[in-house]
């Protein structure tokens, strides 16, 4: 079979016609690719560039932490208990030296009470065993020449018998005697009670005060907190130690005292029960002498 000239440039004309079409093909297929590959290569540029900026951004930060160097530097470095003292508020100062003196107050009562009590119920148990010794009022005379507790009720009793020299009853004369040793026996615990009130109200009313103090020193501490915008503990220590402080010395100043007055009290009752056995002696003594007869000779003699 032969193929004439028509025929060769028909085949030749579409072998080229498909070349073409193919070429086409591959740069269309090829052109995408190109242009996503280019695409992400110019994108990371503004991606790095982005985060350069915002680099001082935590600017904030040193703000809140450069007050507590400025407020370090002014805080009190002495936190003794005088450092603290001279440290404090006005008023947590008042409050201290209030308590300070109520504590000197109460030691200096406890110290002269107590040598009151002690040096009275030593000379009243000797007048005790004088009276119990004495076989009649005239061996007791001689104690009523003192100025202690019993020289008191000897002295009493004998103004009694003096006044009652007529009377004509003895049972009258004992209730009379009676009634003014019961007398002066209430005199005498009066009189050694006089300044133990002042240690009940120490004893009551010094823990408030140093609660007082104790308030008004946590607030000055808040209000640092305020003042500095930390809550660093060494802004705070200095205002909640003299809380403490204050706190302390209320607790100083009324321990003693509720000890030293329930103390006084318990002696003081000792003390008023041996006043009425100097009593309840000289009644026995008065008592005996009137059944003798003793008075009643003295007035006949006085009458003769």
């Amino acid at each position: 079979m032969k193929m004439t000239f028509s025929d060769m440039s028909r085949s030749i004309s579409f072998f080229v016609r498909s070349a073409l079409l193919a070429a086409l093909l591959a740069v269309g297929l090829l052109m995408p690719g190109g242009a996503s590959a280019q695409v992400p290569a110019a994108s990371p540029a503004p991606v790095e560039s982005a985060p350069v900026p915002q680099a001082a951004a935590p600017s904030p930060v040193p703000q809140i932490v450069t007050p507590a160097p400025d407020a370090l530097l002014k805080l009190p470095k002495d936190l003794s208990p005088w450092g603290m003292f001279m440290a404090a508020d006005i008023v947590v100062k008042a409050v201290m030296v209030g308590l300070v003196f109520a504590s000197v107050l109460t030691w200096t009562i406890w110290f002269a009470k107590a040598l009151e009590l002690l040096a009275a119920r030593r000379r009243l148990g000797e007048a005790i065993a004088a009276l119990g010794a004495a076989r009649s009022w005239s061996d007791v005379r001689d104690l009523q020449t003192g100025k202690d507790a019993a020289s008191g009720l000897v002295a009493a009793a004998d103004t009694e018998l003096r006044q009652s020299a007529d009377a004509l009853s003895p049972e009258g004369v004992k209730e009379r005697i009676a009634s003014r040793l019961e007398r002066l026996e209430a005199a005498a615990g009066r009189q050694m009670i006089r300044g133990t009130g002042i240690l009940a109200t120490i004893g009551a009313t010094a823990p408030f005060v140093g609660l007082f103090g104790t308030v008004w020193g946590i607030m000055n501490a808040f209000i640092g907190i305020s003042k500095s915008h930390t809550t660093n503990l060494a802004v705070v220590a200095p205002g909640i130690a003299e809380a403490l402080l204050a706190t302390a010395l209320g607790l100083v100043a009324a321990i003693p005292a509720v000890v030293m007055y329930n103390m006084f009290s318990r002696w003081i009752a000792g003390y008023r029960a041996l006043h009425g056995d100097a009593s309840a002696a000289i009644l026995r003594l008065i008592s005996r002498d009137l059944d003798r007869g003793t008075f009643n000779r003295r007035r006949g003699v006085a009458a003769e």
